[in-house]
C-alpha cells in the first residue's frame, strides 16, 4: 500500500487508503457547522507546494473543515489535482528534456496559451514531475519533493483523516478539458468527476445525514456544468464567480448578469451558494477597502451561502485597512461582511483566529 511521508514539521505519515478506512465514520469527530467554514485553498499552500498530498495533510493537521482542490485530466483520462491547465508555473517540467517537444499552443477561455498542458501527458509521465511553490516569497525548501496526485488519492487523504474532513473539488476548465480529452463511452468530464465521488460514497443534500458523514461541495465557474451535474447528484454545489471583467467560460455571460437577482433566482435551483473573488464583494482602491457591495446580502436573501476567495497572510495581499494583520482581515469578513466560508492559503491562521474569537463548545455540533 502506498504512503506519503510528511515534511519535517512533526506530522506523522498517513497511509493512502484506496477505499474508505475501517474507522467507523460515526465515531470520528464531526464537521463543525456552527461557524464559517475554513476551506484549505489547494491545501495549506502558504506553507507547502499547492495541491500536493503534504499540503492537504498539513491543512487537516491545522484544522481545515474542507480541503479544496482543482480537478483536471491527464492524456489518458485520469483525473488529477492541479490548478493550471499548463504545468509550467508549479512543476519542474522545464528540467525534463525528454518532454521538450510537448509544448503546445491552445485556446483556453478565448485566449491562446502556450505551455506544457496536463492533457498532453499520461498519468505516469505526470507522476515523474515534481511540484514547486508558486510564489518566490514563500518557503522554497519543499520544492521538488512531492508529486502530482490523482483525484482518488485526494479523496483518500480526506477519508483517512482521524476526524470528518470535507472535500471541495472544482470541475476545472470543463470546456477545454472536454475538447482535449477523449472520454470512453461518450461520457463527459463531468460524468467521470461525479462517478469518482459516487464511488467513494459522497452523496446527500447539504446538512443531510449522508452529507455530514462525508461532506462535499462541488464548485465550478461553468454554470452549464453545475446544471448538468444536478441531474447526476444531489450533493451541494457552489457557483464560482470571477472578476467583474471576466465572462463565464461556457455561456459568455457578464459578471453583472450572473450576479443579478433574476440570475440568482435561476441558479439557486442548482447550487447552495456562490464563491466570488473577495475584491468584487468589497472593492479596493489604492489598496484600501471601499464601500462593500450588496452582493452578500442579496445572495443571502436568495438562500445562497457566500464563500469568497482567497485569503492570504502576506503583506502584499493584505489591504492597508487590516494593518498587516490577517486576524483583522478575518474579523472584518466574518463579523461585518458575514460570509459563510473562506478560502484561505493559511489554514492554521484562520483556525487560530476562530478558536480565539469563537471557540466551539461540545454542544455546538
Amino acid at each position: 500500500m502506498a504512503s506519503y511521508s510528511m515534511p519535517s514539521f512533526g506530522c506523522v505519515a498517513r497511509p493512502l487508503y484506496p477505499l474508505p478506512s475501517n474507522n467507523a465514520l460515526g465515531k470520528r469527530q464531526p464537521l463543525q457547522t456552527s461557524r464559517p467554514y475554513n476551506i484549505a485553498h489547494r491545501g495549506s499552500n502558504g506553507e507547502i507546494p499547492e495541491e500536493t498530498a503534504a499540503a492537504y495533510m498539513r491543512a487537516i493537521e491545522e484544522g481545515a473543515d474542507f480541503i479544496e482542490t482543482d480537478i483536471l485530466s491527464s492524456k489518458d483520462s485520469i483525473l488529477i489535482c492541479f490548478h493550471d491547465v499548463t504545468l509550467d508555473n508549479t512543476t519542474d517540467i522545464a528540467d525534463h528534456k525528454e518532454f521538450a517537444n510537448r509544448k503546445r499552443t491552445y485556446e483556453v477561455q478565448g485566449v491562446n496559451m502556450t505551455g506544457y498542458f496536463t492533457v498532453d501527458f499520461t498519468l505516469k509521465e505526470l507522476k515523474s514531475l515534481r511540484v514547486n511553490q508558486r510564489y518566490s516569497f514563500r518557503d522554497q525548501r519543499y520544492n521538488g519533493k512531492f508529486t502530482i496526485i490523482t483525484f482518488e488519492e485526494f479523496i483518500s487523504i480526506a477519508l483517512g483523516a482521524s476526524r470528518v474532513v470535507g472535500i471541495y473539488p472544482e470541475i476545472k476548465n470543463p470546456v477545454f478539458i472536454n475538447q482535449r480529452v477523449k472520454w470512453a463511452h461518450g461520457k463527459r468530464f463531468e460524468d467521470i468527476f461525479i462517478g469518482k465521488l459516487k464511488k467513494y460514497g459522497y452523496k446527500g443534500s447539504y446538512l443531510s445525514k449522508d452529507w455530514l458523514k462525508q461532506p462535499v461541495f462541488i464548485q465550478s465557474f461553468a454554470p452549464t456544468s453545475l446544471v448538468y451535474i444536478s441531474n447526476l447528484t444531489n450533493s451541494p454545489k457552489i457557483f464560482l464567480i470571477d472578476d467583474v471583467t471576466i465572462p463565464t467560460q461556457d455561456t459568455n455571460q457578464s459578471y453583472w448578469e450572473i450576479t443579478s437577482d433574476p440570475y440568482f433566482d435561476y441558479i439557486k435551483d442548482y447550487v447552495v451558494g456562490i464563491g466570488p473573488w473577495k475584491d468584487t464583494l468589497v472593492p479596493v482602491a489604492s489598496n484600501y477597502c471601499q464601500t462593500p457591495t450588496d452582493l452578500v446580502a442579496r445572495a443571502h436573501a436568495h438562500d445562497l451561502q457566500v464563500h469568497p476567495y482567497t485569503y492570504r497572510n502576506e503583506n502584499q495581499f493584505l489591504h492597508f485597512d487590516f494593518n498587516q494583520d490577517p486576524y483583522e482581515e478575518y474579523d472584518y469578513w466574518i463579523k461585518k461582511i458575514r460570509v459563510d466560508g473562506l478560502f484561505t492559503d493559511f489554514t492554521g491562521s484562520l483556525r487560530h483566529y476562530q478558536e480565539w474569537s469563537s471557540p466551539i463548545s461540545k454542544g455546538d455540533n
